[in-house]
């Protein structure tokens, strides 16, 4: 009798765990339905409050109502109605106005989770409850005519955090890590010179990047101090990070407050970039994606695994007809509603060609100026073909979107993942060539041996447009940390050469320039390679380093107004590159680009790039041609038909 009831125990147990597991199987997207209507969400309707949520596979979904964005008992749950094409549909009475609300679905009779609306634009402390409010965003009709599409190589980009920005003690600011604190104008050091967003202006800088600010999961928001974060966690892709708010708790604030900070901004002439991490969730199971509609929005593997690519325990499926929907409104939600001007997209090779195509078109139709970027690559193998992920190495099939060059990147400063690695600037010769390659936009060009390129040995570019050109942001070393950690012997001077110089070779490629805040004043973060939690003494920005370092910092200023001022540095076409960048006198250790005017208007008929790696002064040969100087690191002394180029000297001559 026992052992009956022990192999019927087990048959059970064996059976429940196969339903479970086929629970996880891969699905084909196809049998499921496209909802084609942009009403998901909460939407006012004849006066009526609207909630609809895609649950296609759901038996029934409730729609829990509180009073509060957090704790207390519900008062009231409303079980909605399945409509159409997988939509489940609550419609209330407007006396629920300023209440809060979380969805919840079932299967085979089993409640998932309560999660917020994951198309919320308003939320509670935490995101775990949606805010029901309407009229938050409200428009004027637009008299402005179409705007003219100004060439991506036209912006220098600023890649700052919010908070990192103002916290110190040093930034002047008074609503320190926040929204308003980068509102805030002629914010001033201690040493009396400028901060925040003033000192932005005042670099040149025609766009800023900001790390995620919408709500993300790794930061309690009703427990102060604030622990840190970068915010790669995503938990709510359409409403803002209330962290960075005066008031966690009034869902309106931190919206108040975020338009106020974009229109600061946007009154300076400087544009916003918005860092999103669509890639994957910051939960996995739990996920307010997952719990709604298990499986549909992530990449699961046949053996129920959640596909990683992210590093971060799972992927999104952009492919899947919903999750691109999701992505295209998310995005034109945070363009029309806040008047953000691009986006740059985290793992972007996560995502596939085809929806970052459609992405482009639908952000290019309502801003043709926009701004389009993301790391073309991943953390991990993602499950869809490679030949269809958004890669770096595939950049020329995507529309108007650019890729970080780590080439160049790594060329510069060295190895990435290798604090001891040398680069060009700290005196590795051998990477030469990569700067060339890094030079021309990563495009082709006949003095460029690939073969001997640090990663590709195939040019992939063929516009300037589609690379960023950098040589440090948030991951990993800062550049200063990376040339001290990879040169222990070197004095501070000689640091301070090759710091300048990776700079100028930053600024005068061709492409788009990108650095990390501080970066033009010898930030640090105390040798930190990771520091995504990293505390303030780590992240912080120490404005008292502009005034110790006010020679970087001018350098990097004058390099921003060379380049806005000549298309030299601002070329269009690999064609033109091939015609017009010259490295014919470039030798052992010493890098020389002779560019020389194409069709358009420029006071200089040529420039030359010279940077010398080696730790020797250098002669360079310039024939009879009256050359001038517009910039060094180090003093050089006059010259006439040769120049001498001090140890890891930089400079850029013309000629007009």
């Amino acid at each position: 009798m026992v052992l009956r009831f022990i192999l019927s125990f087990c048959v059970f147990y064996l059976c429940i765990i196969q339903v479970l597991s086929c629970q996880n199987m891969p699905f084909d997207p196809s049998n499921y339905p496209f909802y084609s209507k942009n009403d998901l969400g909460l939407s006012m309707v004849n006066q009526k409050l609207q909630i609809k949520v895609y649950a296609p596979t759901a038996d029934s979904v409730r729609f829990i109502i509180y009073k509060n964005g957090l704790g207390g008992s519900p008062k009231l749950v409303h079980f909605g109605v399945k409509i159409e094409q997988g939509v489940w549909q609550c419609v209330l009475p407007k006396k629920w106005l300023k209440h809060y609300y979380s969805i919840q679905t079932a299967r085979k009779g089993v409640w998932g989770h309560e999660v917020c609306d994951p198309y919320a634009k308003a939320i509670g402390a935490n995101g775990d409850r949606a805010y029901l409010v309407t009229d938050i965003f409200k428009h004027k009709k637009s008299t402005s005519k179409p705007q003219k599409t100004s060439p991506y190589t036209d912006a220098s980009i600023y890649e700052l955090h919010l908070r990192d920005i103002s916290i110190h003690a040093s930034s002047g600011v008074k609503n320190k890590g926040t929204f308003l604190g980068f509102s805030e104008l002629n914010t001033k050091s201690p040493q009396g010179l400028l901060t925040g967003l003033s000192h932005i202006k005042d670099m040149g800088f025609t766009h800023v990047h900001i790390l995620p600010f919408f709500d993300f999961k790794s930061i309690n928001e009703t427990r102060k101090p604030y622990n840190y974060n970068w915010g790669y966690d995503p938990k709510n892709y359409n409403a803002l990070e209330g962290t960075f708010a005066s008031d966690v708790y009034n869902p309106l604030t931190r919206i108040q407050e975020f338009k106020k900070m974009v229109e600061a901004i946007h009154a300076q002439g400087i544009k916003v970039i918005m860092d999103v991490v669509y890639n994957h969730t910051g939960a996995s199971q739990e996920a307010n994606f997952h719990q709604i509609e298990p499986g549909y929005y992530h990449r699961i593997k046949r053996d129920g695994k959640w596909s990683d690519a992210s590093a971060c325990g799972n992927e999104t499926a952009s492919e899947r007809p919903m999750m691109r929907k999701f992505m295209i409104e998310s995005l034109l939600h945070w363009m029309k509603n806040y008047g953000i001007d691009g986006f740059r997209f985290d793992l972007m090779g996560i995502h596939d060609i085809e929806t970052m195509n459609e992405i482009s078109m639908a952000i290019k139709k309502e801003n043709p100026n926009a701004l389009l970027y993301g790391e073309g690559w991943t953390a991990g193998d993602a499950m869809i073909p490679e030949p269809t992920r958004a890669l770096k190495k595939y950049v020329s099939k995507l529309d108007q979107i650019a890729v970080f060059s780590d080439d160049y990147r790594d060329g510069i400063k060295g190895y990435v993942f290798d604090s001891k690695s040398l680069g060009f600037v700290q005196g590795n010769n051998s990477m030469i060539e990569t700067i060339k390659f890094g030079f021309v936009g990563s495009t082709e060009h006949p003095q460029v041996d690939m073969s001997k390129c640090f990663y590709d040995k195939i040019a992939y570019a063929n516009k300037t447009g589609q690379v960023i050109q950098y040589a440090d942001c948030h991951d990993n070393l800062c550049l200063w940390d990376k040339i001290t950690a990879s040169t222990p012997n070197a004095i501070n001077k000689d640091r301070m050469a090759m710091h300048t110089m990776a700079l100028g070779l930053v600024f005068t490629s061709q492409g788009i320039p990108f650095i990390a805040a501080g970066t033009e004043f010898l930030r640090d973060k105390k040798g930190v390679e990771n520091s995504f939690e990293s505390p303030d003494s780590i992240n912080a920005i120490d404005w008292t380093l502009k005034s110790k370092n006010i020679e970087v910092c001018n350098f990097t200023k004058e390099l921003i107004a060379i380049r806005k001022a000549h298309k030299l540095f601002r070329m269009d076409s690999k064609l033109e590159i091939q015609k017009l960048v010259s490295f014919e006198k470039s030798t052992d250790w010493v890098f020389v680009a002779e560019l020389s005017r194409g069709n358009w208007d420029d006071a200089w008929e040529k420039a030359m790039v010279i940077a010398n790696s080696s730790n020797q002064e250098k002669e360079l040969n310039l024939g009879h041609e009256n050359w001038q100087l517009a910039l060094s690191n180090q003093s050089i002394t006059p010259f006439h038909t040769s120049v001498k180029i001090p140890p890891r000297g930089f400079c850029i001559l013309y000629k007009k």
